[in-house]
């Protein structure tokens, strides 16, 4: 069965992915060590590729829209569908800056002389085959196809029944520039039904790190069905804290970009906490300027006392991803509660503090705890593009590392060399064990 046709045959449960997978990992090896040069000219030509059939991509997209129309996707996934000329463009741009990125791959990252003529060296190296999932986001076939080429790595698609035409259409491309630079181009493939989504999450030992973007429904789905390392977050709840403090223009202009920008984003704003210090004097003046971008309201006791007209705000609502032009808001009387609140209902993907006053700013910054944590500036900036990144595979919530947008970084690992002349571990054992010298050689 070739590629295409498994990326198109509607296959029973027990598909057998194996083949694939099995491909993709012999691509993924030969590319782990070719040199920089080599993989920043496949990459040009998967941009170059991408360009010349623009057409036959946005007309795969435009067929998308509108059966996704017909069906009545949701508002939020169809924005993520939408993949017009510019937004192409940009992703575009995107890939052939990843060219310019410095290689993640062969970094000397410790350098250790054990003893005379032992030499132990950390060096980052590729993770080997990524297996992404994502719902409506044609646009990260791109992103992540060029960052796997980037970094070495082999990658497994898996589009949604929404986005099918599209990412067979960006795939065909990526794979004729694969193939155009002289890289196998089985190093990216793409997998297109449900009865493979679940195959995939059970290729353990053939895949490396699955990566799902998609709602928080689907993104705890991959990570309950499989035994797979996941990187990725289930929620987007945001959160603007405007302190008493706070220059009140500076904080209106930041929820409006937060919430207004792009509503179905991850890093936009869900829910505003606000001093009650300020509430009575500010919140007219936010929700004049918000309810003039069509936003919905959302008020605690506090906020419906002022702003009459507001839709009672429940429980449920502080726990929530609206992905819309919705808003919760709620009066806190102290920077601690805002803190705790956070804590308490986010999602540890990015918050902010507006304020002048620094000391609160900081306190904010290093008690929150969040991927994110910004001062005077829209959560809209969590991205790993605006972080010069150049595109990112997507956005980790864990504690541990990775977090927050994940570049190239989060898809290397390492592996420690060392070099020895026959030294053997009894030489440093027993009585008269000789002392190890542990000299630093990168500095």
């Amino acid at each position: 069965m070739t590629v295409s046709q498994a990326a198109t045959t509607n296959t029973p449960s027990s598909v057998d992915l194996l083949p694939i997978a099995q491909r993709t990992r012999a691509a993924a090896q030969a590319l782990a060590p070719l040199p920089t040069t080599i993989k920043n000219q496949a990459i040009a030509a998967i941009a170059d590729a991408l360009a010349a059939q623009t057409e036959e991509i946005l007309a795969a997209n435009a067929a998308d829209c509108e059966a996704a129309i017909a069906d009545q996707i949701a508002k939020p996934l169809y924005n993520r569908l939408k993949l017009d000329a510019v937004k192409l463009a940009g992703a575009i741009a995107g890939v052939r800056d990843v060219a310019q990125l410095p290689d993640p791959v062969g970094v000397v990252q410790v350098h250790t002389e054990l003893d005379a003529g032992l030499e132990l060296q950390r060096i980052s190296a590729p993770l080997g085959v990524l297996g992404v999932i994502f719902e409506s986001r044609p646009d990260a076939v791109m992103q992540i196809s060029s960052l796997a080429v980037k970094s070495g790595n082999g990658v497994i698609l898996k589009g949604g029944k929404e986005a099918v035409r599209s990412c067979q259409a960006l795939v065909t491309a990526i794979r004729a520039g694969l193939e155009a630079a002289g890289v196998n181009p089985d190093a990216v493939q793409l997998l297109t039904t449900r009865e493979e989504t679940r195959a995939m999450l059970a290729l353990e030992g053939y895949l490396d790190l699955i990566i799902p973007r998609g709602s928080n429904s689907f993104v705890r789905f991959v990570q309950d069905n499989t035994r797979i390392p996941v990187l990725g977050h289930a929620d987007g709840i945001c959160h603007l804290y405007v302190d008493r403090a706070a220059d009140f223009d500076k904080a209106i202009q930041i929820a409006i970009d937060a919430k207004v920008g792009y509503p179905s984003a991850c890093n936009a704003i869900e829910t505003l906490l606000v001093h009650t210090a300020i509430a009575a004097e500010f919140l007219p003046q936010l929700a004049t300027a918000l309810q003039q971008h069509g936003v919905e309201l959302r008020g605690d006791a506090l906020t419906q006392s002022i702003l009459p007209d507001v839709t009672p705000a429940t429980e449920a609502d502080w726990a929530t991803e609206y992905s819309d032009l919705i808003l919760a808001i709620k009066g806190v009387d102290a920077l601690s509660a805002a803190i705790a609140h956070i804590n308490t209902f986010g999602s540890r993907h990015t918050d902010a503090i507006v304020t002048e006053d620094l000391e609160a700013a900081a306190t904010f910054r290093n008690q929150v705890n969040a991927a994110g944590v910004y001062h005077n500036c829209s959560t809209r900036f969590a991205d790993g593009f605006r972080y010069g990144f150049g595109a990112e595979v997507g956005i980790s919530t864990q504690t541990m590392p990775p977090r927050g947008p994940v570049g190239l970084e989060g898809l290397v690992t390492y592996k420690y060399h060392l070099v020895g002349n026959g030294h053997i571990v009894a030489t440093y054992s027993g009585e008269a064990a000789q002392p190890f010298s542990h000299k630093n050689r990168l500095s």
